[in-house]
Protein backbone atom coordinates (compact mmCIF):
# COMPACT_ATOMS: atom_id res chain seq x y z
CA UNK A 1 0.00 0.00 0.00
CA UNK A 2 1.58 3.30 -0.63
CA UNK A 3 2.56 5.33 2.04
CA UNK A 4 -0.13 8.14 1.20
CA UNK A 5 -2.75 6.14 1.16
CA UNK A 6 -1.57 3.97 4.60
CA UNK A 7 -1.76 7.96 6.24
CA UNK A 8 -5.10 8.75 4.73
CA UNK A 9 -6.44 5.64 6.02
CA UNK A 10 -4.92 6.19 9.50
CA UNK A 11 -6.74 9.63 9.63
CA UNK A 12 -10.36 8.34 8.38
CA UNK A 13 -9.39 5.12 11.00
CA UNK A 14 -8.92 8.05 14.13
CA UNK A 15 -11.65 10.46 12.87
CA UNK A 16 -14.09 7.49 13.01
CA UNK A 17 -12.93 6.56 16.07
CA UNK A 18 -13.87 9.70 17.74
CA UNK A 19 -17.08 10.50 16.04
CA UNK A 20 -18.60 7.06 17.15
CA UNK A 21 -17.13 6.97 20.03
CA UNK A 22 -15.58 3.86 19.15
CA UNK A 23 -12.54 1.65 20.71
CA UNK A 24 -9.99 0.90 18.48
CA UNK A 25 -10.02 -2.81 19.36
CA UNK A 26 -14.28 -2.63 18.60
CA UNK A 27 -13.60 -1.22 15.49
CA UNK A 28 -10.81 -3.96 14.25
CA UNK A 29 -13.25 -7.06 15.82
CA UNK A 30 -16.74 -5.88 14.17
CA UNK A 31 -14.98 -4.71 10.95
CA UNK A 32 -12.01 -7.73 10.19
CA UNK A 33 -12.43 -9.62 13.46
CA UNK A 34 -9.32 -8.53 14.45
CA UNK A 35 -8.63 -6.84 17.83
CA UNK A 36 -5.31 -5.70 16.92
CA UNK A 37 -6.02 -4.05 13.56
CA UNK A 38 -6.26 -0.23 14.69
CA UNK A 39 -3.32 -0.89 17.14
CA UNK A 40 -1.26 -2.45 14.92
CA UNK A 41 -1.73 0.20 12.01
CA UNK A 42 -1.06 2.60 14.13
CA UNK A 43 2.57 0.87 14.66
CA UNK A 44 2.84 0.67 10.75
CA UNK A 45 1.14 -2.45 9.75
CA UNK A 46 0.06 -2.33 6.11
CA UNK A 47 -2.84 -3.31 5.88
CA UNK A 48 -3.78 -5.87 2.63
CA UNK A 49 -5.98 -4.20 0.23
CA UNK A 50 -9.28 -6.38 0.57
CA UNK A 51 -8.61 -5.70 4.20
CA UNK A 52 -8.66 -1.79 3.32
CA UNK A 53 -11.85 -2.05 1.44
CA UNK A 54 -13.87 -3.83 4.65
CA UNK A 55 -12.86 -1.79 7.04
CA UNK A 56 -13.58 1.47 4.63
CA UNK A 57 -16.83 -0.27 3.76
CA UNK A 58 -17.87 -0.97 7.37
CA UNK A 59 -17.14 2.68 8.61
CA UNK A 60 -19.27 3.71 5.43
CA UNK A 61 -22.11 1.93 6.41
CA UNK A 62 -21.70 2.44 10.50
CA UNK A 63 -21.86 6.23 9.63
CA UNK A 64 -24.83 5.66 6.94
CA UNK A 65 -26.61 4.01 10.47
CA UNK A 66 -26.77 0.67 9.29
Amino acid sequence: MQRMMLEELKKEVEAFLVSERMSATALGREAVSDPNFVHDLRKGREPRFKTVRAVTSFMQRKQKGD
